[in-house]
Formats: structure tokens, C-alpha cells, sequence
């Protein structure tokens, strides 16, 4: 619909792993092993899942257990509350600050430890942040003191766009959660 969902299509086929965008209500079907919602803009977004009556199907998706990764806008529309915004699937029982690190200007790329995997490049664009989280989520990665990545049960959040390195670290991470 909007936002960086071509770079993860080629991320997936790099790991051969078959993809398909999802554009309209019938394009959401039972036959996936998991969803990825790209980084963009998280309150056109929303609207678009609202205007294309895809929020609810998606929402009850994921709290039925269909893995799903969010990525920077991802991230906030997974996220039960928002700073700066508002909630929009509220499944991920996180509190995500909109724009944390400030305008496009602020955007930033470095590395740091991720999940078990090791060290990763991580590419940060009008990135959002995790403030607060639930007990059950698991931190997966900080930068400076602030969580950048976490998993509560099928959901996986990232601030960061894994989608615009080489690295195909988190794409396998995700990937390994799926029933596919």
C-alpha cells in the first residue's frame, strides 16, 4: 500500500522466500505464513488499512497468532500506544514514541547487537522507539540506551529498517517463526 514493502520483497527472494504484496481486502488471504507491515508513514498507513477494511482482518490475524514484522511505521501501527500519534492495529503491548529521533535530517546508521544474532548495520529513518514495554516482551536490540527491537509472542518490531542493508540477519530471524 505504502512505504518500503519493494526492498523486503527482494530481501525475501534473496532467501528464497516467496512474496506478495497486499493491496485490497481479497489480497489478504489465509494462505500466508506471515505479514510484514513496512516502514512509511504509519498514519497514511492506517488509513489506507481503514479505507481498504483491511484493519480488522489484519488485526484479528495477528492476535490469532500469524507472525507479523513491523518495521519503523510497522512498529507503531503494532504498537498499543503511541507518543506523538495514535494506535491504529494495537496488538504489541508496547508504548512507541513517533519520530523519536527527530525530522529526515536526524536519520542515522549504525550497528549494534541484535537478538542472539550478533552484530548488524541498522538504518534509522524518522525512526520511532520503544518507551515502555510489557513484561513479556523480549528486548532484542538498544541504541543509546533505548529499545530499538523486541518480540512479544508472533510479533517482531524493529525501529530500524533491515530492509535497506545487505544483511539478512532479521528477515531469517522473522522468517524462522513462520510456519512455512
Amino acid at each position: 500500500m505504502q512505504g518500503a514493502f519493494i526492498e523486503h520483497e527482494r530481501m525475501l527472494s534473496s532467501l528464497d522466500t516467496q512474496s506478495f504484496e497486499i493491496r485490497k481486502a481479497s489480497d489478504f488471504t489465509n494462505k500466508m505464513d506471515g505479514l510484514i507491515l513496512p516502514g512509511g508513514e504509519s498514519t497514511v498507513i492506517g488509513k489506507l488499512l481503514r479505507e481498504l477494511e483491511l484493519m480488522e482482518p489484519i488485526r484479528k490475524a495477528i492476535l490469532g497468532g500469524l507472525p507479523v514484522m513491523g518495521t519503523c511505521a510497522g512498529m507503531i501501527l503494532l504498537a498499543k500506544n503511541v507518543i506523538g500519534g495514535e494506535a491504529h492495529l494495537a496488538c504489541m503491548d508496547i508504548t512507541a514514541e513517533r519520530n523519536a529521533y527527530g525530522r529526515q535530517l536526524a536519520s542515522f546508521s549504525t550497528e549494534a547487537e541484535f537478538g542472539g544474532v550478533g552484530k548488524i548495520p541498522m538504518v534509522f529513518i524518522r525512526a520511532p522507539y520503544v518507551v515502555k514495554a510489557a513484561a513479556d516482551v523480549e528486548v532484542l536490540a538498544e541504541v543509546d540506551g533505548k529499545i530499538i527491537a523486541a518480540r512479544q509472542k508472533n510479533m517482531l518490531v524493529c525501529a530500524f529498517h533491515p530492509e535497506l542493508t545487505k544483511d539478512t540477519s532479521v528477515h531469517s530471524f522473522f522468517l524462522s517463526t513462520c510456519n512455512g
